[in-house]
């Protein structure tokens, strides 16, 4: 097991709206067939595959989908408050809508860039990624039909390797929370006029493909996923950004500790709704434009090639550049000021030649390794919130975009 150094990174050193649009995401292709074993309950089993080697007690739980192999490895130390008049660090979250292989070899591209700059991420993974489409008949979304989905069902190939990777990205210290299942963003199905009860059944859903591929499949040469992810799950990212107010109740009642739905943020520092941390997409800086953008690959999309994921190849060096450089004035405005977390979306997609991909690789090398950033996911990031002082981050909020600590971080908190 990789002993790297992000196990200190939260303990140590603690010192135009219209034009952001909406948020999309990918299609995927369709399916085959495959295989798995044991019947109900928990019983000791084998060692999960990848680079877990290491872990010997293993509890399957249920089907033998999942499995309790204990405390996920790779995590920071305990995070501490920050003392008076130090520094916040400048956290940063790459998360990823999806996150399913399609055979583009994306998923493992970016799972070896974290491992090379100590880098954690969130993968929300979509439910019906592990569900075979020969059993779409299994997933019942709300208000749609039996088995329909604005996402395609992954090939069985696919599955697996989506398999192997959610494995390798857990054991690496990632998050996996989810993207829910269908994803349905228009119409009277759209997700955007769910109630509280029906994202409650989405959930069930999305956790049951999770849980029970196993099961779904019928594979029972493959290793189990390495967590329980019925504890594994504190929050997700809903379709297209829309429905967070019906979702949050629900969050609630779950136990969820954050939701990153909702669109339209400023890089200022969150708060909660509804008891969970809200944690939504940031308008960043749009080089060549006086509006900004939403801080998603696909919003970037939308406003160069008007929402064609294939525009004109001649363009594709102009627009990598300039995503790259919207980010990267994001991130450098919060770090230059306010200190405010700042959050990335992004989809396992070659839209317009892959430019999006090779945005996000060249952003997070840039930034990796600059005093005080923090590379975390959305989980390890509440971990931080949860244990300051309110006040403290009462005092953090009064800085807007933008905003350095007038007289410095030590008179800031000397004020608070």
């Amino acid at each position: 097991m990789r002993d790297i150094s992000r196990r200190s990174l939260l303990g140590a050193g603690l010192g135009g709206a219209a034009a952001i649009g909406m948020a999309g995401c990918g299609s995927r292709h369709s399916s085959e067939t495959g295989r798995p074993g044991p019947g109900p309950g928990e019983r000791a089993g084998g060692k999960a595959e990848g680079e877990g080697a290491g872990i010997e007690d293993v509890r399957e739980i249920g089907d033998g989908s999942t499995a309790d192999t204990g405390e996920q490895p790779n995590q920071p130390s305990a995070p501490v408050p920050l003392e008076p008049g130090q520094t916040p660090p400048q956290f940063v979250i790459f998360s990823w809508d999806g996150a399913g292989e399609v055979g583009t070899g994306l998923f493992p591209r970016f799972l070896e860039l974290a491992k090379e700059h100590d880098a954690a991420m969130t993968f929300f993974l979509s439910g019906i990624y592990l569900l075979p489409e020969s059993k779409k008949s299994l997933y019942r979304p709300p208000n749609n039909r039996i088995g329909a989905s604005d996402i395609g069902y992954l090939t069985d190939a696919h599955i697996k390797e989506t398999l192997g990777h959610i494995r390798s990205a857990w054991l690496d210290g990632h998050e996996v929370g989810t993207h829910f299942n269908g994803h349905f963003c228009a119409g009277s199905g759209s997700v955007a006029h769910w109630t509280s009860a029906q994202w409650e059944n989405e959930i069930d859903q999305a956790v049951s493909f999770v849980t029970e591929w196993r099961t779904n499949t019928g594979w029972t040469d493959l290793d189990p996923l390495p967590f329980d992810y019925r504890k594994e799950l504190v929050g997700g990212r809903t379709p297209c950004l829309l429905g967070q107010n019906n979702l949050l109740p629900t969050a609630r009642r779950l136990g969820w500790r954050y939701d990153a739905s909702s669109p339209g943020g400023t890089q200022i520092w969150p708060t909660k709704r509804q008891g969970v941390w809200d944690l939504p997409l940031q308008g960043m800086p749009f080089p060549g434009h006086t509006f900004e953008v939403l801080s998603m690959d696909y919003n970037i999309l939308a406003n160069q090639s008007r929402n064609t994921t294939r525009g004109m190849p001649s363009r594709y060096p102009e627009w990598r550049t300039q995503a790259t450089q919207s980010y990267l004035a994001a991130f450098n405005r919060a770090y230059g000021s306010n200190r405010a977390p700042f959050y990335i979306g992004n989809h396992f997609e070659e839209w317009n030649g892959g430019i999006y991909m090779d945005a996000v690789e060249e952003t997070l090398k840039r930034i990796a390794g600059k005093p005080d950033v923090r590379l975390v996911s959305f989980r390890q990031f509440v971990d931080w919130l949860d244990v300051q002082d309110p006040a403290v981050l009462a005092k953090l909020r009064t800085l807007e975009v933008g905003q350095s600590p007038d007289g410095g971080w030590n008179a800031f908190f000397k004020r608070a």
